[in-house]
């Protein structure tokens, strides 16, 4: 199901559970397989970091997109599975495009009150302001050529978002060409 030299780039609004689910996929036996927090990668900035959701951010953002697909290119080519997770919507699919592994594309959607409440029970220093995450929800309500890349994830526990994300990668419906 979980191929090696395959990247699965798993996004959606916060609290959605890309990062969980990504997590528990990296830890089941099988293939071997990397997780790629994208978040982490913003993080590596030490100096002159600028907030990502800020229009000035353009340039940064593109960059630290362009490193993380490179990393994930790297880890597929060296046999592995790799798991990216994090706000990567359409708008910064062009770094992964052209890379030489099968690349499969899942958007998790969860009912806005859900994403609200998951991200405030979170705590500590993650995004937990309803206004932006509304309007994440909104932007990956609208995908426009890739709705067929929405995985409804409302209601579902942990073990069922990950069955369904197995699924949905076996089908293949979830590639890029």
């Amino acid at each position: 199901m979980f191929r090696p030299e395959e990247i699965l780039i798993l996004t959606g609004t916060p609290g959605s559970g890309k990062t969980t689910a990504a997590n528990s996929i990296a830890q089941l036996p099988g293939s071997p397989k990397v997780h790629l927090h994208s978040d982490d990668f913003w993080h590596f900035i030490k100096a002159g970091s600028i907030p990502p959701w800020q229009t000035e951010a353009h340039a940064q953002n593109a960059t630290v997109i362009d490193v993380l697909a490179g990393a994930a290119a790297r880890y597929a080519k060296g046999g592995y599975f790799v798991l990216v997770d994090g706000i990567i919507g359409p708008w910064f699919l062009d770094s992964f495009r052209n890379l030489e592994a099968v690349l499969h594309y899942i958007v998790l959607r969860p009912d806005l009150e859900e994403a609200i409440r998951r991200c405030s029970e979170r705590g500590g220093d993650t995004l937990s302001d309803p206004v932006p995450i509304s309007a994440l929800h909104q932007q990956f309500g609208n995908l426009g050529a890739l709705e067929g890349h929405s995985l409804s994830v409302a209601g579902l526990s942990v073990d069922e978002t990950c069955d369904a994300i197995g699924k949905a990668v076996e089908s293949g419906r979830f590639r890029l060409r």
